[in-house]
């Protein structure tokens, strides 16, 4: 694709789409001239912080216009935006920032208590930007003064090589750091060209003839990213959305609250709805049918679709969505990808309300496969369980892990593929049924959970013999983390605090929600931990098993 990089489509955009709609956060709507104004103030601010081609930016930020604006700006320098998790506790946030090499970090005012704590160990970082409200450390710039005070930074020629990434827990206990360039990203918007006929563009020009034709074809897309932009889901799709010169809101509360999802949607007349499965949805569909109930149904006329990915979105609940959608007349389809930090495009599931197939099942992307361990394709029917993987515009690889890097993507055909780690199997059919993740990891309301983090966390307790940590199903978060574990003899360590006590080491969404106690963690002879045994104990003694 040559120069063109996000950033520089998205100038082509304010150019000759200026006074559209961009970005949209409660009161605060901005114009793409205006997005394009303010990032490119940022830019001029991080380029005068050393911030240029191949260095990385971190964004340790909530839902906003913000986030986008300081993507924005890191992309001019053809710098890498890098995501960091608000929930992270110090040492979490000391080790992403030192992992990703940052020389600039954002960060929102409710974590300045946080990085006050750790900027001075963090000696790569030229600069640190204070967004929100409250008053800005000594140690750290106001993001609207910067904006204010500073000059745009002047346009420069850029590359489709340019990387966006995105950090993700995995499974080894550690964030990674997963390198997207932008032509491998821009590829997959592909699949939603295609339908209009369209081809992706190559160039500048051709990129300015496709947003002609998109505004002949259709309304531009207004994307509601309810779930945070720090993961893929909402993140990639934001990307995507701006690509096709589109919108992104975002919503206030920093607690999920279906009500203001919909008075969102009514009001900016929203056309997608990003969101996390379950976790989302069913409180999505509670606030519906309350709507209804009280006769205010809620306006949906303008939502055209509802997309997943990353975490179970059950059948019954998507259903009880479409029919909510059809009651108004609304021709809304629920999409729900099977993707991963990793890749996109491993399988898909649409579903209009008329017959679906059941929770799980998913059909096979086009450049997606299921291999056995010598590398040969799953055959359908053959009841054969492999790994999934994808092939096509993929990373390429993780940030300053050569050899996680070699795990993940492979060479297999002649070809490189992602293969994260998610086990499946496929029917006569070809219909896909995913099994889970191939290792322990705990995958709690989109977000992913070593167990081994939190098992030594716990025996760190001195109140605390061994433990072992799985995950139980949860109605509200897909899983629940559970410890199993071990207790002195004659100590008086509550449940409560036992979890409290966690607090200071482990972000909040990795505590565990229940503690079931055993006289004796069995282990394996070799001394791992038996998760099996641990998870088959947990779901008895809270009454779950069969």
């Amino acid at each position: 694709m040559g120069e063109l990089s996000f950033a520089t489509a998205w100038e082509v955009v304010a150019d000759t789409r200026g006074d559209r709609l961009a970005l949209h956060n409660g009161g605060v709507a901005r114009t793409w001239a205006e997005f394009e104004n303010r990032a490119a103030r940022l830019a001029g601010v991080l380029s005068a912080a050393g911030v240029d081609a191949g260095s990385n930016v971190a964004l340790a930020l909530y839902n906003g216009n913000e986030y986008l604006e300081a993507e924005f700006a890191a992309f001019k320098l053809r710098a890498a935006p890098c995501n960091v998790n608000y929930r992270y506790v110090e040492a979490e946030l000391t080790y992403l920032v030192s992992n990703s090499q940052a020389k600039a970090v954002f960060f929102d005012h409710a974590l300045a208590d946080r990085f006050a704590a750790i900027h001075e160990g963090l000696p790569g970082v030229q600069l640190w930007i204070h967004v929100g409200d409250g008053e800005c450390p000594a140690w750290a710039r106001a993001y609207e003064d910067l904006i204010a005070q500073s000059d745009p930074a002047p346009r420069i020629e850029r590359d489709s090589e340019d990387l966006w990434i995105l950090y993700t827990g995995g499974t080894t206990g550690h964030p990674k750091g997963v390198m997207w360039p932008h032509g491998n990203l821009m590829a997959l918007i592909r699949r939603s060209l295609a339908p209009l006929g369209l081809e992706l563009p190559t160039t500048v020009a051709d990129y300015a003839a496709t947003l002609d034709s998109l505004d002949a074809l259709t309304d531009p897309p207004r994307q509601l990213a309810a779930s945070p932009l720090m993961h893929g889901t909402a993140g990639i799709g934001s990307l995507f959305t701006l690509f096709q010169g589109g919108a992104v809101v975002t919503l206030t509360n920093r607690s999920f609250d279906s009500a203001e999802l919909w008075q969102t949607v009514a009001d900016v007349r929203c056309t997608l709805v990003s969101i996390v499965g379950d976790v989302f949805c069913a409180p999505m569909v509670d606030a519906l049918d309350e709507a209804t109930a009280a006769g205010r149904p809620v306006d949906l006329s303008s939502v055209r679709s509802v997309s997943s990915s990353g975490v179970m979105w059950s059948q019954p609940v998507k259903d009880r969505l479409l029919t909510h959608a059809r009651a108004v007349g609304s021709d809304l389809l629920c999409n729900d990808s099977l993707g991963a930090s990793e890749g996109v495009g491993f399988a898909g599931k649409e579903s209009k309300g008329d017959g679906d197939t059941e929770t799980a099942t998913f059909t096979l992307g086009p450049n997606a496969a299921v291999f056995n361990d010598d590398g040969s394709r799953v055959e359908p029917g053959s009841g054969e369980t492999g790994l999934l993987a994808v092939s096509g515009p993929i990373p390429v690889g993780y940030f300053g892990d050569p050899v996680k890097s070699a795990e993940t993507f492979r060479e297999i055909e002649g070809q490189r593929w992602s293969v994260p780690g998610d086990f499946a199997r496929i029917e006569a059919d070809g219909t896909l049924v995913l099994l889970g993740r191939g290792s322990v990891s705990i995958n709690t309301g989109g977000e992913k959970v070593f167990p081994e983090e939190v098992e030594e966390a716990l025996k760190l307790l001195p109140e605390i013999v061994d433990a072992n940590v799985v995950g139980v199903p949860d109605p509200k978060w897909g899983a629940a983390v559970t410890a199993v574990v071990e207790v002195a003899d004659g100590a008086s360590l509550s449940d409560e605090e036992m979890v409290d006590a966690l607090r200071s080491h482990l972000s909040g969404y990795k505590l565990p929600k229940n503690v079931v106690r055993v006289d004796r963690v069995f282990r394996s002879p070799n001394g791992k931990a038996d998760y099996k045994w641990a998870t088959a104990t947990a779901l008895e003694e809270l009454g779950l098993g069969p």
